[in-house]
């Protein structure tokens, strides 16, 4: 059995007809950047989301760009935020040149460790970026109950997310501001680069939009230092249809993680979800000593897989400046070199379910 990680195409086959008729619209209208459809796109969002403000821009990472800039981040301030992420939430963070703080994962979420952030804070420190990592929000409470004491700002990198609660919540409704990606194999992608910004704030939302466009107030009219960060119309109009059978695709996926649980609750560890929130499963990710083997041998029976993160940031190169050495962070370092994420989409088969976690319990037996 040959298995597909993500599905894109069988998705792209179930809502062709929408699709290519959204894609049609815009080429007949040649109106390829902040066309009607992205504007269209994001009163769906704000709906979906029950957030007052989604600001649609050009890639996940341009999103935390944005919120750091609405924020105001200064050289020199520091963001506190976890190891165990793609690099692009702690890039955004340098690129404003400011400093990014690691504080270690918990041990059960993988996600940031709220009871070790007040340890990391100085008085430079300005905001907390909590990562929803694998599709299940960080421990809002706690976050927000340090944030408010230190008068801190907290953005909630969702590039995993979209579409998941906490306390019944969207996670884009969580903090100051919220961001999403729509990278091809996110749950929620486009066909190309794309991402979202969410917030209730008014003043936010108003400098998001200036930045996104050049700082522009109006045509030729500059009010700020901004960047090219639109979403294009082809990409929203992609997103819309998509949108349009999220919620199902939601409940698929949550599907397909029952199933993996049932067959796989006695032989592997799995991110734990807290009862009060709920994932999107943007990764299955499982737990194994001798992870490099199982990824070789599974492979072997048709099975892709993948690492979802090999080498946690502050053992980066490129944040070597930041004198982080191996052994800081020892949850996120343990947790890297023990992950593995099976496939997992909103159209995996059961007997493909059944193929995939067979092949790993036989595989472990064996090992």
């Amino acid at each position: 059995m040959k298995i597909d990680f993500a599905n894109l195409q069988l998705q792209y086959q179930k809502y062709k007809d929408e699709i290519d008729t959204g894609i049609h619209s815009v080429l007949d209208n040649s109106n390829y950047i902040m066309g009607e459809q992205v504007s269209s796109l994001e009163n769906s969002l704000e709906e979906f989301a029950s957030v007052k403000h989604a600001i649609c821009c050009s890639s996940g990472t341009d999103a935390l760009l944005l919120s750091l800039m609405s924020i105001d981040i200064q050289p020199g301030e520091e963001v506190i935020t976890t190891p165990f992420t793609f690099v692009a939430t702690a890039e955004a963070i340098a690129l404003m040149k400011a400093k990014p703080v690691f504080v270690d994962i918990d041990n059960e979420t993988f996600n940031l460790d709220a009871n070790k952030i007040e340890s990391a804070i100085t008085n430079k420190t300005k905001a907390i970026i909590a990562v929803s990592l694998y599709g299940q929000p960080s421990d809002i409470d706690s976050i927000q109950s340090i944030a408010k004491k230190y008068n801190l700002k907290v953005i909630i990198d969702g590039a995993q997310s979209f579409g998941s609660t906490y306390d019944g919540k969207s996670d884009s409704s969580l903090g100051d501001i919220s961001v999403t990606s729509f990278f091809p194999s996110k749950p929620l992608g486009c066909y190309g680069d794309g991402g979202a910004v969410f917030t209730n704030n008014d003043s936010y939302a108003n400098k998001i939009r200036m930045l996104r466009v050049h700082g522009q107030v109006k045509r030729y009219s500059h009010k700020l230092i901004g960047m090219g960060a639109r979403l294009d119309t082809l990409q929203a109009s992609v997103l819309k249809v998509k949108l349009s059978h999220y919620k199902d695709e939601i409940k698929k996926r949550n599907s397909v993680a029952q199933a993996y649980d049932d067959f796989l609750e006695n032989f592997v560890l799995t991110p734990k979800i807290k009862n009060n929130r709920t994932s999107v499963w943007a990764q299955y990710t499982v737990l194994l000593k001798n992870r490099n083997d199982v990824q070789l041998k599974l492979k072997e029976k048709g099975i892709p897989s993948t690492v979802h993160y090999p080498i946690p940031l502050h053992l980066q190169e490129c944040f070597a400046d930041l004198k982080y050495k191996k052994g800081d962070f020892p949850v996120a370092e343990k947790i890297s070199q023990e992950v593995l994420s099976l496939p997992i989409n909103s159209f995996l088969k059961d007997d493909e379910i059944d193929y995939i976690a067979q092949k790993l319990i036989l595989i472990l037996k064996n090992n």
